[in-house]
């Protein structure tokens, strides 16, 4: 019993301390795109990394990735889904590329990869609720020529 007490004590203190080296920015993941520039219809390769979520307490059940416009959007610039995705449970990482869709994109407009990680908690009855976090990387997106 007291080998399993140490070992239990042992494990919450090296969990505390890789939740420790994570940074509060990381909590919901962080994500890299490549390449950073690109036209609708290129390829790009996303990387998402999970392993500060996984050690702080927000481990993914659901992922979203859009291309989405974050400040002074003129209202004329919904978001755009990339990938829709369910991470195997305990995974920290996920890797795929994807097209991207032929859609009105304007000039001078700042661009986002953004990650939506939904993930699970106890509610206050301990039934589950899902809650939902992000982060982005800015990319530069070339505008659509309107004919």
């Amino acid at each position: 019993m007291k080998f399993f007490v140490a070992t239990s004590v042992s494990s919450l203190f090296a969990l505390a301390n890789a939740a420790a080296s994570c940074s509060e920015a990381a909590r919901f993941g962080t994500i890299t795109v490549s390449p950073t520039s690109f036209s609708a219809g290129d390829s790009v390769t996303i990387n998402a990394d999970f392993t500060c979520s996984q050690q702080m307490g927000y481990a993914p059940t659901y992922t979203d990735y859009y291309l989405e416009v974050p400040q002074n959007n003129n209202g004329h610039e919904p978001p755009v889904l990339l990938a829709r995705r369910q991470p195997a449970t305990g995974a920290v990482s996920d890797s795929f590329s994807v097209t991207i869709p032929h859609g009105y994109y304007f000039p001078d407009a700042g661009y986002n990869v953004a990650l939506e990680n939904t993930y699970s908690h106890s509610g206050s009855d301990g039934s589950t609720i899902f809650q939902v976090g992000g982060v982005y990387a800015p990319v530069t997106l070339a505008a659509t020529v309107n004919n």
